[in-house]
């Protein structure tokens, strides 16, 4: 009697854990160093929020309201949200060439584009200093 083949492996789901360094889509984005290959531009008007090489490829799941200007933004609620995972992570606030704030909702600060104020494209904890969160999805790259 030959033993039972084993079950093929599961499929793994966005959710999973571990999750890869890099998705299939931020592959072409991110170099072997784990840095931003390409500018970080804003979706809506094409601004350049950060240069090549400013940031990290980070992983962490974050609530982000839906997108919308950014006093709408900061007003929290209404809109709904998006859970986020991947983002260029920042740790210092003068790498960023545009961006601006959101007033303090709780104890986050949410980044939106200071030209046309479209986001919020990504989040700022204020209880850590030195880690301000891009979401991928949110902006544009070239």
């Amino acid at each position: 009697m030959e033993p039972a083949a084993a079950p093929p492996p599961p499929s793994p789901s966005p959710s999973a854990s571990p999750l890869p360094a890099a998705a299939p889509g931020s592959a072409e984005l991110v170099c072997a160093q784990g840095r931003n290959l390409k500018a970080v531009l804003c979706q809506r008007c094409g601004s350049r929020v950060l240069l090549p090489g400013a940031a990290t490829f980070a992983r962490r799941e974050l609530l982000l309201p839906a997108m919308r200007k950014k006093a709408a933004a900061a007003a929290g609620g209404g809109g709904g949200g998006d859970v986020v995972r991947e983002h260029w992570l920042v740790r210092d606030m003068f790498s960023f060439e545009n961006v601006g704030f959101t007033r303090d909702v709780g104890n986050v600060k949410f980044l939106v584009c200071a030209d046309c104020e479209a986001g919020p494209i990504g989040w700022h904890c204020l209880d850590d200093k030195d880690s301000f969160y891009v979401a991928l999805e949110r902006v544009a790259h070239e």
